[in-house]
């Protein structure tokens, strides 16, 4: 694929991974687990786009900075670090990367917690995105749903026009989705030309843009100030932009996507790669230990140095909620 223009990957590494604690925490994210066939969700995220880009931004916190910096010294992969002191979404993430490029740059967007396969359509779908983003619209891949999943938000799309954004549905709602075959899952990564997308927050969310951008502009070698940065609101970049502007376009992507935010993801993508599960499909992540079940089904026992978690893989959800509960209670566990 050419790199005549400048095209760069902006990579947010923000969030905590609550979902997925034991194994994820908050000195080593999910993110950066090397459970992918040795490798981390971080490193499969930067692999997939370097025969398509020029540069990497990444945009992470102070806690995971330094281990994004190190797979991308060892890949020896030029990169810009933006270092933010608080989270603030993902409206002022992505604005923190445009003001850091020129306005034609042309940014492909991903988060960082995500396995995709098929990487032959994957390619075919962010070459017609750039092609698009170069034409002045901003784009947001849609994948073809494969199950009525609750756990995504969906895009309802004519062709490449978006009709709608849709909440997580309830199951009943997501079927109904499937049933239309027009709803497609919104896959949280995006295309645009820096400049295009500065000019669309400037014009729906005008203080997000004018403080992000004075918090870049104060900003010590990538690392923002906090004070500056606490004045911002905290806002999506869905809400901020995506469902609100007109020069939106969707390309419908038939590569394999999954969002690893639950250990049911996480079951079903290791069950796929051939990781053991007994008779009754429970599952043992994090130990070599011979382990039984009994008069279980579908459990997964997550085993860690000080922390284990056994759950029943429909329930994946409410690990956030212990999760949250131990912030409270415990917050060591969380280190």
């Amino acid at each position: 694929m050419s790199k005549k223009n400048n095209i760069i990957h902006v990579i947010l590494t923000g969030g905590v991974g609550s979902r997925l604690w034991p194994l994820s925490r908050k000195t080593r994210p999910k993110q950066y687990l090397e459970i992918f066939d040795g490798k981390s969700l971080f490193e499969l995220t930067v692999e997939r786009n370097t025969d398509i880009v020029n540069k990497v931004i990444v945009v992470g916190n102070v806690d995971n900075c330094q281990l994004s910096r190190n797979i991308l010294e060892k890949k020896n992969i030029p990169y810009l670090d933006i270092v933010e002191s608080t989270p603030r979404n993902t409206a002022a993430a992505i604005a923190f990367a445009a003001f850091a490029s020129d306005p034609e740059d042309v940014l492909i967007v991903t988060p960082m917690d995500h396995i995709i396969e098929k990487k032959d359509l994957y390619d075919i779908a962010v070459a017609e995105a750039i092609q698009k983003a170069e034409d002045g619209y901003i784009v947001t891949f849609g994948i073809h749903p494969t199950k009525p999943e609750t756990g995504y938000g969906y895009i309802e799309a004519k062709g490449e026009n978006v009709l709608s954004f849709r909440e997580k549905p309830n199951l009943v709602t997501a079927k109904q989705f499937l049933a239309k075959k027009n709803f497609l899952w919104n896959s949280g990564m995006f295309c645009f030309k820096a400049g295009v997308l500065l000019e669309e927050l400037k014009a729906f969310q005008p203080k997000v843009y004018k403080k992000a951008k004075k918090a870049w502009e104060h900003n010590d070698h990538g690392k923002l100030d906090l004070e500056l940065s606490l004045e911002i609101p905290s806002i999506s970049v869905d809400y901020a932009v995506m469902e609100r502007s007109k020069k939106i376009k969707v390309v419908p992507s038939q590569f394999l996507w999954s969002d690893l935010g639950s250990f049911e993801s996480v079951y079903e993508y290791l069950l796929s790669k051939g990781h053991p599960v007994d008779e009754n499909g429970n599952m043992v992540i994090g130990v070599q230990n011979f382990t039984a079940f009994i008069g279980m089904k579908n459990t997964i026992l997550v085993a860690t140095e000080n922390a284990n978690l056994v759950l029943q893989k429909e329930f994946s959800q409410d690990v956030k909620d212990l999760y949250n509960e131990l912030e409270e209670t415990n917050p060591e566990l969380l280190e």
